[in-house]
Protein backbone atom coordinates (compact mmCIF):
# COMPACT_ATOMS: atom_id res chain seq x y z
CA UNK A 1 0.00 0.00 0.00
CA UNK A 2 2.85 2.40 0.82
CA UNK A 3 4.41 1.97 -2.63
CA UNK A 4 1.05 2.47 -4.35
CA UNK A 5 0.15 5.64 -2.46
CA UNK A 6 3.67 6.90 -3.15
CA UNK A 7 3.00 6.41 -6.87
CA UNK A 8 -0.21 8.43 -6.42
CA UNK A 9 1.76 11.37 -5.00
CA UNK A 10 1.59 10.81 -1.24
CA UNK A 11 4.58 11.14 1.09
CA UNK A 12 4.83 8.51 3.82
CA UNK A 13 5.55 10.25 7.15
CA UNK A 14 5.77 7.14 9.36
CA UNK A 15 5.15 3.37 9.18
CA UNK A 16 4.40 0.93 12.00
CA UNK A 17 5.18 -2.77 11.44
CA UNK A 18 6.36 -5.54 13.77
CA UNK A 19 7.73 -8.10 11.27
CA UNK A 20 11.49 -7.58 11.08
CA UNK A 21 11.94 -8.53 7.42
CA UNK A 22 9.04 -6.28 6.39
CA UNK A 23 10.67 -3.41 8.27
CA UNK A 24 14.02 -4.08 6.62
CA UNK A 25 12.35 -4.14 3.20
CA UNK A 26 10.81 -0.71 3.86
CA UNK A 27 14.07 0.73 5.17
CA UNK A 28 16.21 -0.67 2.37
CA UNK A 29 13.98 0.60 -0.41
CA UNK A 30 12.78 3.94 0.95
CA UNK A 31 13.83 6.57 3.48
CA UNK A 32 10.59 6.29 5.44
CA UNK A 33 10.68 6.29 9.28
CA UNK A 34 9.67 2.81 10.45
CA UNK A 35 8.53 2.03 14.01
CA UNK A 36 9.35 -1.66 14.46
CA UNK A 37 6.90 -2.78 17.14
CA UNK A 38 3.43 -4.23 17.48
CA UNK A 39 0.68 -1.71 16.88
CA UNK A 40 -0.64 -2.59 20.35
CA UNK A 41 2.59 -1.29 21.91
CA UNK A 42 2.91 1.96 19.95
CA UNK A 43 1.13 5.05 21.34
CA UNK A 44 -0.42 7.27 18.68
CA UNK A 45 1.51 10.21 20.17
CA UNK A 46 4.76 8.44 19.30
CA UNK A 47 3.68 7.87 15.70
CA UNK A 48 2.74 11.53 15.34
CA UNK A 49 6.07 12.63 16.84
CA UNK A 50 8.11 10.41 14.54
CA UNK A 51 6.10 11.67 11.57
CA UNK A 52 6.47 15.30 12.71
CA UNK A 53 2.69 15.64 12.83
CA UNK A 54 0.05 16.89 15.23
CA UNK A 55 -3.53 15.62 15.56
CA UNK A 56 -5.64 16.55 12.51
CA UNK A 57 -2.53 17.31 10.37
CA UNK A 58 -2.19 13.98 8.57
CA UNK A 59 -3.97 13.82 5.23
CA UNK A 60 -4.33 10.06 5.36
CA UNK A 61 -3.92 6.94 7.48
CA UNK A 62 -3.77 3.67 5.56
CA UNK A 63 -3.61 0.12 6.89
CA UNK A 64 -4.49 -3.51 6.42
CA UNK A 65 -4.99 -5.21 9.80
CA UNK A 66 -4.32 -8.99 9.67
CA UNK A 67 -6.95 -10.65 7.52
CA UNK A 68 -6.68 -14.31 8.63
CA UNK A 69 -9.63 -14.09 11.07
CA UNK A 70 -11.95 -13.34 8.14
CA UNK A 71 -10.30 -15.28 5.33
CA UNK A 72 -12.15 -17.48 2.84
CA UNK A 73 -9.74 -20.36 3.48
CA UNK A 74 -11.14 -20.59 7.01
CA UNK A 75 -14.62 -21.12 5.61
CA UNK A 76 -13.34 -23.84 3.24
CA UNK A 77 -11.39 -25.75 5.87
CA UNK A 78 -13.76 -25.46 8.81
CA UNK A 79 -17.10 -24.42 7.37
CA UNK A 80 -16.51 -21.08 9.14
CA UNK A 81 -13.71 -18.79 10.32
CA UNK A 82 -12.80 -17.49 13.77
CA UNK A 83 -13.63 -13.86 12.91
CA UNK A 84 -13.78 -11.77 16.11
CA UNK A 85 -12.91 -14.80 18.28
CA UNK A 86 -9.43 -14.70 16.75
CA UNK A 87 -7.14 -12.39 18.80
CA UNK A 88 -5.65 -11.02 15.58
CA UNK A 89 -8.98 -9.34 14.90
CA UNK A 90 -8.16 -6.93 17.73
CA UNK A 91 -5.94 -5.10 15.28
CA UNK A 92 -9.14 -3.60 13.86
CA UNK A 93 -9.71 -1.86 17.19
CA UNK A 94 -6.03 -0.83 17.38
CA UNK A 95 -6.25 0.71 13.92
CA UNK A 96 -9.36 2.68 14.89
CA UNK A 97 -7.65 3.85 18.09
CA UNK A 98 -4.97 5.51 15.98
CA UNK A 99 -7.62 7.06 13.74
CA UNK A 100 -9.41 8.55 16.75
CA UNK A 101 -6.26 9.97 18.31
CA UNK A 102 -4.69 11.26 15.07
CA UNK A 103 -7.93 12.36 13.32
CA UNK A 104 -6.59 12.41 9.74
CA UNK A 105 -8.49 14.07 6.92
CA UNK A 106 -9.30 10.57 5.66
CA UNK A 107 -8.41 6.96 6.33
CA UNK A 108 -8.27 3.76 4.29
CA UNK A 109 -8.73 0.30 5.78
CA UNK A 110 -8.13 -2.82 3.69
CA UNK A 111 -9.08 -6.41 4.50
CA UNK A 112 -10.20 -9.63 2.84
CA UNK A 113 -13.63 -9.74 1.25
CA UNK A 114 -14.78 -12.08 4.03
CA UNK A 115 -14.97 -9.12 6.41
CA UNK A 116 -18.24 -8.13 4.74
CA UNK A 117 -19.78 -11.58 4.17
CA UNK A 118 -23.52 -11.46 4.75
CA UNK A 119 -24.36 -12.97 8.13
CA UNK A 120 -20.67 -13.10 9.10
CA UNK A 121 -19.97 -9.38 9.20
CA UNK A 122 -19.20 -8.80 12.88
CA UNK A 123 -15.90 -7.15 11.92
CA UNK A 124 -17.62 -4.67 9.64
CA UNK A 125 -20.28 -3.97 12.28
CA UNK A 126 -17.50 -3.30 14.80
CA UNK A 127 -15.86 -0.82 12.43
CA UNK A 128 -19.07 1.06 11.69
CA UNK A 129 -19.96 1.28 15.37
CA UNK A 130 -16.48 2.52 16.25
CA UNK A 131 -16.60 5.21 13.54
CA UNK A 132 -19.95 6.43 14.87
CA UNK A 133 -18.47 6.61 18.38
CA UNK A 134 -15.44 8.57 17.13
CA UNK A 135 -17.70 11.09 15.43
CA UNK A 136 -19.75 11.51 18.59
CA UNK A 137 -16.73 11.97 20.85
CA UNK A 138 -14.62 14.21 18.60
CA UNK A 139 -17.17 16.16 16.56
CA UNK A 140 -15.86 14.69 13.29
CA UNK A 141 -18.09 13.48 10.47
CA UNK A 142 -16.27 10.45 9.15
CA UNK A 143 -18.55 8.87 6.57
CA UNK A 144 -17.57 5.25 5.88
CA UNK A 145 -17.86 4.13 2.28
CA UNK A 146 -16.85 0.57 1.51
CA UNK A 147 -16.66 -1.82 -1.41
CA UNK A 148 -15.10 -5.12 -2.47
CA UNK A 149 -12.65 -4.44 -5.29
CA UNK A 150 -11.13 -6.94 -7.70
CA UNK A 151 -7.57 -5.83 -8.40
CA UNK A 152 -7.75 -7.24 -11.95
CA UNK A 153 -10.53 -4.76 -12.76
CA UNK A 154 -8.02 -1.96 -12.20
CA UNK A 155 -5.09 -3.26 -14.24
CA UNK A 156 -3.39 -5.62 -11.78
CA UNK A 157 -2.41 -8.88 -13.54
CA UNK A 158 -3.91 -10.86 -10.67
CA UNK A 159 -7.45 -11.80 -9.60
CA UNK A 160 -7.44 -10.57 -6.01
CA UNK A 161 -10.59 -9.37 -4.24
CA UNK A 162 -10.25 -7.10 -1.22
CA UNK A 163 -12.59 -5.18 1.05
CA UNK A 164 -11.73 -1.47 1.20
CA UNK A 165 -13.24 1.17 3.48
CA UNK A 166 -12.61 4.89 2.94
CA UNK A 167 -13.89 7.67 5.20
CA UNK A 168 -13.39 11.45 5.00
CA UNK A 169 -13.33 13.57 8.17
CA UNK A 170 -15.58 16.29 6.75
CA UNK A 171 -18.33 13.84 5.79
CA UNK A 172 -17.61 13.93 2.07
CA UNK A 173 -18.89 10.93 0.15
CA UNK A 174 -16.25 8.88 -1.63
CA UNK A 175 -16.98 7.21 -4.93
CA UNK A 176 -14.80 4.17 -5.55
CA UNK A 177 -12.99 4.13 -8.88
CA UNK A 178 -14.90 2.25 -11.55
CA UNK A 179 -13.37 -0.76 -13.28
CA UNK A 180 -11.30 0.26 -16.30
CA UNK A 181 -10.57 -3.27 -17.40
CA UNK A 182 -12.55 -6.41 -18.13
CA UNK A 183 -14.93 -7.34 -15.31
CA UNK A 184 -14.73 -11.06 -14.61
CA UNK A 185 -17.67 -13.42 -14.11
CA UNK A 186 -17.83 -15.54 -10.96
CA UNK A 187 -16.21 -18.57 -12.54
CA UNK A 188 -12.40 -18.24 -12.41
CA UNK A 189 -12.02 -20.25 -15.63
CA UNK A 190 -14.43 -18.44 -17.96
CA UNK A 191 -13.89 -15.00 -19.47
CA UNK A 192 -16.35 -12.88 -21.39
CA UNK A 193 -15.14 -10.90 -24.42
CA UNK A 194 -13.58 -7.58 -23.34
CA UNK A 195 -16.08 -4.77 -22.97
CA UNK A 196 -13.58 -2.34 -21.44
CA UNK A 197 -9.83 -2.02 -21.83
CA UNK A 198 -7.96 -5.31 -22.18
CA UNK A 199 -7.21 -6.80 -18.78
CA UNK A 200 -3.57 -7.30 -17.90
CA UNK A 201 -2.42 -10.92 -18.00
CA UNK A 202 0.29 -13.04 -16.46
CA UNK A 203 2.09 -12.76 -19.80
CA UNK A 204 1.99 -8.96 -19.58
CA UNK A 205 3.61 -9.18 -16.16
CA UNK A 206 6.13 -11.97 -16.74
CA UNK A 207 6.61 -12.34 -20.50
CA UNK A 208 10.04 -10.69 -20.57
CA UNK A 209 11.44 -12.73 -17.67
CA UNK A 210 13.53 -15.90 -17.91
CA UNK A 211 13.84 -18.74 -15.41
CA UNK A 212 16.15 -17.34 -12.70
CA UNK A 213 19.17 -19.64 -12.16
CA UNK A 214 19.84 -18.31 -8.64
CA UNK A 215 16.58 -19.68 -7.14
CA UNK A 216 15.60 -23.31 -6.61
CA UNK A 217 12.09 -23.27 -8.05
CA UNK A 218 11.54 -26.99 -8.53
CA UNK A 219 8.12 -28.04 -7.16
CA UNK A 220 8.49 -29.83 -3.83
CA UNK A 221 6.53 -32.57 -2.10
CA UNK A 222 4.80 -35.74 -3.28
CA UNK A 223 2.69 -34.03 -5.96
CA UNK A 224 5.31 -31.88 -7.71
CA UNK A 225 5.97 -34.39 -10.49
CA UNK A 226 2.26 -34.34 -11.43
CA UNK A 227 2.27 -30.63 -12.30
CA UNK A 228 3.52 -31.02 -15.93
CA UNK A 229 0.48 -33.20 -16.72
CA UNK A 230 -1.91 -30.31 -16.02
CA UNK A 231 -2.62 -27.77 -18.79
CA UNK A 232 -2.07 -24.04 -18.38
CA UNK A 233 -4.86 -22.34 -16.46
CA UNK A 234 -6.05 -25.58 -14.86
CA UNK A 235 -5.61 -27.22 -11.46
CA UNK A 236 -6.07 -30.70 -9.98
CA UNK A 237 -9.68 -30.72 -11.23
CA UNK A 238 -8.21 -31.61 -14.62
CA UNK A 239 -7.52 -35.03 -13.13
CA UNK A 240 -11.07 -35.76 -11.96
CA UNK A 241 -13.95 -37.51 -13.68
CA UNK A 242 -15.26 -34.11 -14.82
CA UNK A 243 -11.92 -32.92 -16.21
CA UNK A 244 -9.99 -33.92 -19.30
CA UNK A 245 -7.24 -35.96 -17.67
CA UNK A 246 -7.19 -39.15 -15.62
CA UNK A 247 -9.58 -39.63 -12.64
CA UNK A 248 -6.97 -39.29 -9.88
CA UNK A 249 -8.98 -37.18 -7.41
CA UNK A 250 -12.53 -36.57 -6.31
CA UNK A 251 -14.30 -33.48 -7.66
CA UNK A 252 -13.63 -30.46 -5.38
CA UNK A 253 -12.01 -32.61 -2.71
CA UNK A 254 -9.03 -30.24 -2.44
CA UNK A 255 -8.31 -26.53 -2.32
CA UNK A 256 -8.83 -24.65 -5.58
CA UNK A 257 -5.12 -23.70 -5.47
CA UNK A 258 -3.94 -27.34 -5.40
CA UNK A 259 -1.63 -27.79 -8.44
CA UNK A 260 -3.00 -24.55 -9.93
CA UNK A 261 -1.04 -23.34 -12.95
CA UNK A 262 -0.94 -19.89 -14.53
CA UNK A 263 -2.30 -19.29 -18.01
CA UNK A 264 -0.39 -16.77 -20.12
CA UNK A 265 -3.55 -15.19 -21.51
CA UNK A 266 -5.26 -14.56 -18.15
CA UNK A 267 -4.46 -12.71 -14.96
CA UNK A 268 -2.83 -14.73 -12.21
CA UNK A 269 -4.91 -16.13 -9.39
CA UNK A 270 -4.37 -14.77 -5.90
CA UNK A 271 -0.80 -15.00 -4.62
CA UNK A 272 -0.66 -16.93 -1.33
CA UNK A 273 1.29 -15.80 1.74
CA UNK A 274 2.09 -19.24 3.16
CA UNK A 275 1.53 -21.84 0.46
CA UNK A 276 2.16 -25.52 0.95
CA UNK A 277 4.40 -27.34 -1.55
CA UNK A 278 1.48 -28.18 -3.88
CA UNK A 279 -0.29 -24.81 -3.61
CA UNK A 280 -0.20 -22.52 -6.64
CA UNK A 281 -0.32 -20.56 -8.70
CA UNK A 282 2.68 -22.17 -10.40
CA UNK A 283 4.47 -20.90 -13.50
CA UNK A 284 3.39 -22.29 -16.87
CA UNK A 285 6.94 -23.72 -17.09
CA UNK A 286 5.99 -26.18 -14.32
CA UNK A 287 7.92 -24.52 -11.50
CA UNK A 288 7.33 -22.20 -8.59
CA UNK A 289 7.27 -18.49 -9.25
CA UNK A 290 10.42 -16.55 -8.43
CA UNK A 291 10.29 -13.73 -5.88
CA UNK A 292 10.78 -11.17 -8.65
CA UNK A 293 7.86 -12.70 -10.57
CA UNK A 294 5.66 -12.58 -7.46
CA UNK A 295 6.52 -8.90 -7.09
CA UNK A 296 5.54 -8.30 -10.73
CA UNK A 297 2.15 -9.94 -10.20
CA UNK A 298 1.62 -7.68 -7.17
CA UNK A 299 2.71 -4.64 -9.25
CA UNK A 300 5.45 -3.60 -6.83
CA UNK A 301 7.72 -0.88 -8.26
CA UNK A 302 10.61 -2.35 -10.23
CA UNK A 303 13.20 -0.89 -7.86
CA UNK A 304 11.84 -2.72 -4.80
CA UNK A 305 13.86 -5.67 -3.46
CA UNK A 306 12.58 -7.83 -0.60
CA UNK A 307 14.61 -8.71 2.49
CA UNK A 308 14.71 -12.14 4.09
CA UNK A 309 14.64 -15.69 2.74
CA UNK A 310 12.16 -17.33 0.39
CA UNK A 311 9.53 -18.06 3.04
CA UNK A 312 9.65 -14.51 4.41
CA UNK A 313 9.58 -12.91 0.96
CA UNK A 314 6.59 -15.02 -0.10
CA UNK A 315 4.79 -13.97 3.07
CA UNK A 316 5.53 -10.29 2.45
CA UNK A 317 4.22 -10.48 -1.11
CA UNK A 318 1.20 -12.64 -0.29
CA UNK A 319 0.07 -10.40 2.56
CA UNK A 320 0.45 -7.20 0.55
CA UNK A 321 -2.11 -5.10 -1.28
CA UNK A 322 -1.26 -4.85 -5.00
CA UNK A 323 0.59 -1.56 -5.30
CA UNK A 324 -1.30 -0.58 -8.45
CA UNK A 325 -4.65 -0.99 -6.69
CA UNK A 326 -3.37 1.32 -3.93
CA UNK A 327 -2.23 3.82 -6.56
CA UNK A 328 -5.71 3.82 -8.13
CA UNK A 329 -7.29 4.43 -4.72
CA UNK A 330 -4.75 7.10 -3.86
CA UNK A 331 -5.40 9.05 -7.04
CA UNK A 332 -9.15 8.99 -6.38
CA UNK A 333 -8.65 10.16 -2.79
CA UNK A 334 -6.36 13.02 -3.89
CA UNK A 335 -8.98 14.30 -6.28
CA UNK A 336 -12.23 13.64 -4.40
CA UNK A 337 -11.31 14.21 -0.75
CA UNK A 338 -8.19 16.37 -0.79
CA UNK A 339 -9.14 18.44 -3.84
CA UNK A 340 -5.71 18.00 -5.45
CA UNK A 341 -4.82 17.48 -9.07
CA UNK A 342 -3.20 14.17 -9.91
CA UNK A 343 0.44 14.30 -10.93
CA UNK A 344 -0.06 12.90 -14.44
CA UNK A 345 -2.69 11.25 -16.57
CA UNK A 346 -1.27 7.72 -16.58
CA UNK A 347 -0.95 5.10 -13.86
CA UNK A 348 2.72 4.73 -12.98
CA UNK A 349 2.49 1.07 -11.90
CA UNK A 350 0.26 -0.25 -14.68
CA UNK A 351 2.02 -3.12 -16.55
CA UNK A 352 2.39 -2.59 -20.28
CA UNK A 353 0.46 -4.86 -22.62
CA UNK A 354 2.73 -7.34 -24.43
CA UNK A 355 0.16 -8.44 -26.97
CA UNK A 356 -0.86 -12.00 -27.70
CA UNK A 357 1.18 -14.59 -25.75
CA UNK A 358 2.76 -17.72 -27.25
CA UNK A 359 0.63 -20.84 -27.52
CA UNK A 360 0.34 -23.00 -24.43
CA UNK A 361 2.52 -26.10 -24.26
CA UNK A 362 0.50 -29.36 -24.31
CA UNK A 363 0.40 -31.24 -20.98
CA UNK A 364 2.70 -34.19 -20.50
CA UNK A 365 1.55 -37.73 -19.70
CA UNK A 366 0.80 -38.62 -16.08
CA UNK A 367 3.87 -40.26 -14.51
CA UNK A 368 3.49 -43.98 -13.79
CA UNK A 369 3.83 -43.40 -10.04
CA UNK A 370 0.46 -41.60 -10.01
CA UNK A 371 -1.49 -44.00 -12.20
CA UNK A 372 -2.28 -46.21 -9.20
CA UNK A 373 -4.69 -43.44 -8.14
CA UNK A 374 -6.88 -43.96 -11.21
CA UNK A 375 -10.37 -45.01 -10.15
CA UNK A 376 -13.77 -43.83 -8.96
CA UNK A 377 -13.45 -41.01 -6.43
CA UNK A 378 -16.31 -39.52 -4.43
CA UNK A 379 -17.10 -35.87 -5.20
CA UNK A 380 -17.26 -33.31 -2.41
CA UNK A 381 -20.83 -33.30 -1.01
CA UNK A 382 -21.04 -29.53 -0.46
CA UNK A 383 -20.04 -26.67 1.82
CA UNK A 384 -19.67 -27.72 5.45
CA UNK A 385 -20.21 -31.42 4.61
CA UNK A 386 -16.70 -32.55 3.81
CA UNK A 387 -14.55 -35.02 5.73
CA UNK A 388 -13.14 -32.46 8.15
CA UNK A 389 -16.49 -30.82 8.89
CA UNK A 390 -18.13 -34.22 9.51
CA UNK A 391 -15.35 -35.23 11.91
CA UNK A 392 -15.67 -31.99 13.88
CA UNK A 393 -19.45 -32.34 14.03
CA UNK A 394 -19.11 -35.87 15.46
CA UNK A 395 -16.59 -34.59 18.01
CA UNK A 396 -18.99 -31.87 19.16
CA UNK A 397 -21.83 -34.40 19.54
CA UNK A 398 -19.56 -36.71 21.56
CA UNK A 399 -18.45 -33.83 23.78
Amino acid sequence: MDFGFEAAGFETAVCVEFDRDCCETLRRNRRWPVVERSVFDVPTAELLKVGNLRPREADLIIGGPPCQPFSKSGYWARGDSARLDDPRANTLAAYMRIVEEALPRAFVLENVEGLAYSGKDEGLTLLLERIAQINKRTGTRYRPMFSVLNAADHGVPQIRERFVLVAARDGSAFEFPKARFLTFPESPTLFDPPSLETYRTAWDALGDMTDPPEEDLEPKGKWGALLPSIPEGKNYLWHTERGGGLPLFGWRRRYWTFLLKLAKNRPSWTIQAQPGPAVGPFHWNNRRLSIRELCRLQTFPEDVALCGGRTSAQKQVGNAVPSLLAEVLGRSIRKQILGLRNLNSGLRLLPQSRGAPPMAEPPRPVPLAFRRLVGNHEAHPGTGQGYGASTRARSRVTA
